[in-house]
C-alpha cells in the first residue's frame, strides 16, 4: 500500500498550517482513512517525546494525536532547536546530531533530504493518506537553494500543494498571488489550491476576493476558513503564540507568574494551569518585574539554560524571586528552570554554548552537570507531596544531584525525581507535562489556595480536535480538498 499525499505551505509563518493539518487529520481519520502527519523540517523549542525514543515538534505530536496515531520520529525527521541568535541544535530522526550556526546548516542541509525522503516513504507505505506541513514562508526564494522544508521536498516527492494565507494580517490577496509571482514556475506548478484562513465577518463579502485570487493564480481559492477561537486550547508550537497579550482572568483566586525566557522551551507545560478557571497565569515579558502579588513563580524549560539564567539576572528577575520567597511565595522550576534553581550549572563540553560553570540562583542545594546523552522518555509516577499519580516525559541534557534531592518532587518507578527545599517553598522537577495529570493539578492548585475545578485536560484536547475537524468540514469542501492528493514519488 502506498498513500496519497498532500502538502500545506504558507505565505508566512504562523498562518495556521499546523492547525489546518491537525483538523484535516481528524476529519480524514473520521472517514475511515489511515492518516499520517509529516513535516520534513521544523524549527521549534516546543517538542514531544516519541514512542520510538526520540523527539519531534509539538505540532506533529498533536497532528499524530488528531490522526489517532502514536507519535514517531519519522513524522518530523529534522527538528531544529534554536540555542542562540544564529544557531540551533540539529535533531535527526529524534536524536541530537550537531549544533550548527545557521549559515553552516543552510550550506549543508541538502544532505538531510535523503533521510527526510526515507522517513516520508516509511509513513507513506503504511498509510492511506500523508498530510505534509511546510515550514515558514513558501516565498522565501533566498532560501530556496538546498531547501528540504518546502518546495525542495515537494518537488523531490512530487507532492501537490495547497497555499495558505492569513487574512488577519492584511494583504492576503497580495500574499497569495505574490507567492506565485516570485517562486520558480516549476514550484508554482505544484500548487493546486489556495486557502484563506482566520476570516472574521460575513464570508459573502469575500466572494469577489476568492474569484480574483483564482483568476490570478489559475487554481481554486477555497474557504474562507473562519477564525477558530478554541485553537488557544491546543498545544502551541510556535513561540509567537506567547507574544499575544493575555488579559488578567476575572474571578481568578491565585496568580502564577512565568518569566518569558529568551529561549523558553516546552511552554505547553503551562496549558492545563492556564485553563483552570481559578488560576490567572501570566507570562512576564522582558522589561517588566515579576508581580509581587504572585502566589507562585514558575521557571519554565529552556533550550539554553545558562544563557537564560544570565537573562534572568539582566532583567532583575533574580531579585524579584528572592523578594517573592521572603514574602512567603513559592517557586517551581521545570527542567531547565529546575537547573537554574541550584547552586551551579556546569557545561564542560560546551553543549549549550561556551564551556564553563554558571552560578545558579542557589535556592535548591543541588548542582547540575550537562552531558551529551539526552534523556528522552515517557514517565509515570507519584508526586511526593500529595501522593497523586503524575505522567509526563523527560527531555533534557545533564544530571542534577545534591542534598535537596533527598526530598524528591516525585517518585518514578520507585526512584526519586526532582528536589524540594527544606522549607518546602522551592521545588524542581525534570518532568514535563505533569500538569496534564488532573488529580495532581487539582491538589497542587488547592494547596496554593484555589478551588479545584472539573476541567479534564486530555478529554478537552480531544473535544477541541473534534471541534476543529467539524469547523473545517463546515467551511471547506473537505472531500474535494482531499481528492487533490496524489500518489507521491518514494525514495
Amino acid at each position: 500500500m502506498v498513500a496519497c499525499a498532500f502538502m500545506f505551505m504558507g505565505t508566512g509563518s504562523d498562518v495556521g498550517k499546523s492547525l489546518i493539518v491537525a483538523g484535516l487529520c481528524r476529519a480524514a481519520v473520521n472517514r475511515g482513512l489511515k492518516v499520517m502527519p509529516f513535516k520534513p523540517q521544523n524549527m521549534s523549542n516546543n517538542a514531544a517525546v516519541t514512542t520510538d525514543g526520540g523527539e519531534i515538534g509539538r505540532a506533529q505530536a498533536l497532528q499524530a494525536r488528531a490522526a489517532r496515531q502514536q507519535p514517531v520520529t519519522a513524522m518530523n525527521p529534522v527538528l531544529l532547536k534554536p540555542e542562540h541568535e544564529s544557531g540551533a541544535q540539529v535533531i535527526l530522526r529524534g536524536q541530537r546530531v550537531a549544533s550548527m550556526p545557521a549559515r553552516e546548516y543552510f550550506a549543508e542541509r541538502q544532505r538531510f533530504l535523503r533521510p527526510v525522503h526515507q522517513a516520508f516513504s516509511e509513513l507513506a507505505e503504511e498509510a492511506d493518506l500523508v498530510l505534509v506541513e511546510g515550514a515558514g514562508s513558501a516565498s522565501e526564494i533566498n532560501l530556496r537553494h538546498n531547501d528540504i522544508a518546502n518546495f525542495g521536498f515537494a518537488r523531490a516527492a512530487n507532492v501537490p500543494v495547497a497555499l495558505i494565507g492569513d487574512i488577519q494580517r492584511g494583504g492576503v490577496i497580495a500574499a497569495l498571488v505574490g507567492t506565485f509571482r516570485v517562486i520558480d514556475p516549476e514550484d508554482a506548478a505544484l500548487i493546486v489550491a489556495t486557502l484563506v484562513n482566520r476570516f472574521q465577518g460575513d464570508p459573502a463579502l469575500f466572494e469577489d476576493g476568492k474569484m480574483r485570487i483564482a483568476e490570478m493564480t489559475g487554481v481554486p481559492c477555497l474557504g474562507p476558513i473562519p477564525h477558530f477561537a478554541s485553537a488557544s486550547e491546543l498545544p502551541a508550537e510556535d513561540v509567537l503564540a506567547l507574544e499575544q497579550a493575555i488579559a488578567a482572568k476575572a474571578g481568578a483566586v491565585i496568580r502564577i507568574a512565568v518569566p518569558r525566557l529568551p529561549r523558553i522551551s516546552n511552554f505547553d507545560d503551562l496549558d492545563p494551569l492556564r485553563a483552570e478557571p481559578a488560576v490567572d497565569l501570566q507570562m512576564v515579558n522582558p522589561g517588566r518585574p515579576l508581580p509581587r502579588d504572585a502566589d507562585l513563580i514558575i521557571l519554565p524549560g529552556s533550550k539554553s539554560t545558562r544563557a537564560d539564567l544570565d537573562a534572568i539576572r539582566v532583567e532583575g528577575w533574580d531579585i524579584d524571586i528572592l523578594a517573592h520567597l521572603r514574602a512567603g511565595g513559592r517557586v517551581l522550576g521545570l527542567c531547565g528552570g529546575y537547573q537554574m534553581l541550584g547552586r551551579t550549572i556546569a557545561d564542560p563540553q560546551g553543549l549549550e554554548g561556551p564551556t564553563g560553570v554558571t552560578e545558579g540562583l542557589g535556592l535548591l542545594d543541588v548542582e547540575t552537570t550537562l552531558a551529551p546523552a539526552k534523556q528522552l522518555r515517557v514517565e509515570n509516577g507519584t508526586d511526593c507531596r500529595f501522593g497523586q499519580p503524575v505522567s509526563g516525559y523527560h527531555m533534557h541534557l545533564g544530571e542534577t544531584a545534591g542534598p535537596d534531592c533527598a526530598r524528591p518532587f516525585a517518585r518514578i518507578a520507585d526512584a526519586p525525581e526532582g528536589a524540594t527545599s527544606e522549607n518546602g517553598l522551592v521545588m524542581g522537577t525534570y518532568l514535563h507535562g505533569l500538569f496534564a495529570s488532573d488529580s495532581f493539578r487539582s491538589k497542587f492548585i488547592e494547596n496554593l489556595g484555589a478551588p479545584a475545578s472539573e476541567y479534564v485536560h486530555e478529554a478537552r484536547v480531544e473535544q477541541v480536535l473534534d471541534m476543529l475537524a467539524q469547523h473545517l468540514e463546515t467551511h471547506l469542501d473537505v472531500p474535494a480538498l482531499l481528492a487533490l492528493a496524489r500518489e507521491p514519488v518514494l525514495a
